[in-house]
């Protein structure tokens, strides 16, 4: 069938993760992250990442709000900074990151050819609307869909399940884009084909389920036949 539905990850794949700790770096009172910031973003985010994994499979479901927090205390600790204030300007500006820089456009330009676009994220509701708000994006989407009405988070196969009972396509209609291999991995376990936006460079995953396409960015998506 022809595609009609693009869904789309949000952290790291519309949101830059790194972009809070980088902007605190560049805040006088934080002067401390003007070289740690980079080690300090990529242990944030893996143990994130780490915690939605584990808490699914142990059962134990904490909203992504308190997995964020808990991921950025470990990193915290890992790079001995053990300052107060850094920690709640650091979850602020995860409340409010900055899209990469190509994305505004090219949802706006996907939009204006008639496809429906949606984000399935980890997130709360709370917090992908005031990111989505705070970058202007947020009128793009026809649903933001937070898997927090399950308790579980992604790659589980029930959370791909949401797109279509929020917005009816079936699989065969939907392109869904992530940054992250693992997510791809369970989306095109669940029947969806699936746009890598691969950043990096990185190499594939050695998943079942390998990306039907693959772009450094998100306008690759341009490439999307209406």
């Amino acid at each position: 069938m022809t595609l009609i539905t693009l869904v789309f990850d949000a952290y790291g794949t519309l949101f830059d993760v790194s972009a809070a700790a980088r902007r605190a770096a560049q805040e006088p009172d934080f002067a401390a992250l003007q070289t740690l910031w980079p080690r300090l973003a990529e242990d944030w985010r893996r143990k994130q990442l780490e915690y939605t994994w584990l808490r699914s499979l142990m059962g134990v479901h904490a909203d992504f709000a308190t997995v964020t927090a808990d991921a950025l205390d470990w990193a915290l600790a890992t790079q001995k900074l053990h300052d107060p204030a850094l920690r709640t300007r650091l979850l602020a500006l995860y409340d409010h990151l900055e899209t990469f820089p190509e994305v505004p456009s090219v949802l706006a330009t996907l939009k204006t050819r008639g496809l429906t676009l949606a984000i399935l994220s980890n997130g709360t509701p709370a917090m992908l609307t005031r990111a989505a708000t705070t970058a202007g994006i947020a009128d793009m989407f026809a649903a933001v869909i937070s898997v927090e009405p399950l308790q579980t988070y992604k790659p589980t196969p029930a959370v791909y399940a949401l797109v279509q009972t929020r917005l009816g396509p079936t699989p065969d209609q939907v392109l869904f884009v992530s940054s992250n291999g693992w997510d791809i991995a369970g989306a095109g376990q669940f029947g969806f084909a699936t746009a890598w936006i691969n950043r990096s460079g990185a190499p594939v995953d050695r998943l079942p389920h390998r990306p039907t396409r693959i772009h450094s960015n998100l306008t690759g998506l341009l490439d999307t036949p209406a």
